[in-house]
């Protein structure tokens, strides 16, 4: 067992789980946490609201936004996109997340991304799964690597096409048992002066012909509908207004030895951007830090298959497990659930109500129960 992982389960034994607090940020990483403040456990609340709670009182008295023409709010950011894509599913990309993999390609084009462990081998290296709806303008989302069976049950609650190349006899059973929609390899090889395994990338037109050879719809076959309760486009979700509030003004730092995964806050953007290896999470494209005006952090039981470290998260059938909502500087517990395997993935504040999110992207990550403890006193564990 590696030191990590053993510090983690002792460190999680000792006490709840805590976020990084401390003054201002930026979205430059940083090695010191500061000072730090722990937060306490989240209490587990009911996976359903009773039919007599309330949205959580945490908008302000803003007005909702007018809507422009020919757009509507996107059931994945709350905000305005073209109403031409409406019934377009969105693609649930598996991009790698290996060192030697880096820059990304495309992150900040994406409206939800996922980090997840990938293996708990290779200093528990992480994989990321980006969902884009509006995929018919993407120039280069990448790189593309191989899927694992939790992809399966994520892309199915969004009925989205999930886009990677190939997986272990794990992934290819789980997608036999649960079929969803996949575009597997074959996609536009790009010379980066890298190893062959991190030159795949999905470019311009490319989920068109390859879904149009498939017979794979493009448009949804059961629309989901919003995934969060987003607050009325052009309002404000002020989470200081709650009495669990926890200032977040720096970030989180994620138990990931060979990431060194930070989410760090700007506050003049009010944006949580991504930092990997010390440093800002730039696009290989545009040089622009991948920033998120959410982030989810949750804590998941898993399942190891073999000694190559091969797993899958026991998210499906989950309930009451903790976590925490971010945004804007201020941080919440919550506890979350998945009841089916289609089923949408709900977050619930500690009254028992599904959370009320700031309209924008978001990072969501799976940490593993054994690593919870990473996140404890701003300790990093590297």
């Amino acid at each position: 067992m590696k030191w990590k992982r053993a510090a983690a389960l002792v460190s999680a034994a000792l006490m709840a789980a805590a976020l990084t607090a401390c003054g201002s940020g930026s979205s430059e990483a940083t090695t010191e946490a500061g000072s730090w403040e722990t937060i306490p456990g989240a209490t587990t609340a009911s996976t359903e609201a009773s039919s007599e709670a309330t949205t959580e009182s945490t908008e302000t008295t803003e007005s909702a936004a007018t809507i422009p023409d020919g757009m509507y709010l996107s059931e994945l950011t709350g905000e305005p996109i073209s109403l031409d894509i409406q019934n377009q599913r969105p693609i649930t990309a598996m991009i790698d997340n290996d060192k030697r993999a880096w820059p990304h390609f495309g992150l900040n084009d994406c409206d939800v991304v996922y980090e997840l462990l990938n293996s708990t081998e290779n200093n528990d290296v992480t994989r990321l799964m980006a969902v884009m709806k509006d995929w018919g303008n993407l120039k280069q989302l990448g790189n593309i690597r191989s899927a694992r069976p939790s992809n399966v049950n994520l892309t199915a609650e969004w009925n989205a096409i999930l886009c990677h190349d190939g997986g272990p006899v794990y992934f290819q059973n789980e997608i036999a048992a649960h079929p969803v929609p996949d575009l597997s390899g074959y996609f536009t090889r790009v010379s980066n002066g890298k190893a062959t395994e991190f030159t795949e990338y999905i470019t311009t037109g490319e989920i068109e012909s390859r879904c149009a050879s498939a017979g794979i719809s493009t448009d949804y076959t059961a629309n989901p509908g919003s995934h969060f309760n987003f607050t009325d486009y052009g309002t404000t979700v002020d989470l200081s207004e709650r009495s669990d509030a926890i200032d977040c003004t720096t970030g989180v730092w994620l138990p990931f030895e060979h990431t060194h995964s930070a989410m760090l806050y700007d506050a003049s953007t009010k944006k949580y951007y991504y930092n990997e290896g010390g440093a800002p999470a730039n696009d290989g494209a545009t040089g622009e830090n991948v920033g998120f005006e959410n982030v989810i952090v949750i804590e998941c039981n898993y399942s190891i298959f073999d000694s190559n470290g091969y797993m899958e998260y026991n998210n499906v059938g989950a309930s009451g497990m903790p976590g925490y909502y971010i945004t804007e500087g201020k941080a919440i517990p919550i506890t979350w659930s998945k009841p089916e395997y289609s089923s949408i993935t709900r977050y619930y504040n500690a009254d028992g109500n599904e959370i009320t999110m700031n309209t924008g992207r978001t990072y969501i990550c799976y940490v593993p129960n054994d690593l919870w403890g990473g996140i404890v006193q701003g300790t990093t564990l590297y």
